[in-house]
């Protein structure tokens, strides 16, 4: 199971860290492009959520993998499911396939879970 979920912490950080890094540093007016929700959102709002994934990301790996408070991974995905949830209901509002944003969400919540200790480890 520990293997498992270093599988799934990896997958997801990697997901959420690049993310991230792409709302927080490229300019929205490129961003609109391929993300055309972030049209909806101020260029601050845009970067704000790149940051949220960013250090959600960074925190689903870098505190279990040093054994420094590693409580804060589970919490990390914990904190990333409301994000992923309102990802989906943006995408819905749009009639865009919130597809994405759900599956990413079910992962997280699955990591947090296991991270937890809930599924016996």
């Amino acid at each position: 199971m520990n293997t498992a979920l270093w599988v799934l912490q990896g997958l997801l950080g990697a997901v959420f860290v690049s993310a991230g890094l792409i709302k927080t540093f490229v300019p929205k007016s490129k961003l609109v492009a391929k993300l055309t929700w972030a049209e909806d959102y101020s260029d601050v709002q845009v970067k704000l959520i790149g940051l949220v994934e960013l250090l959600g990301g960074i925190g689903l790996v870098v505190p279990w993998y040093t054994g420094i408070l590693p409580i804060l991974t589970p919490i990390a995905a914990a904190a990333l499911v409301p994000v992923m949830v309102g990802a989906a209901m943006v995408h819905v509002r749009r009639k865009e396939p919130p597809y994405p944003a759900v599956v990413l969400g079910l992962l997280s919540l699955a990591l947090a879970l296991g991270r937890f200790g809930v599924f016996g480890y």
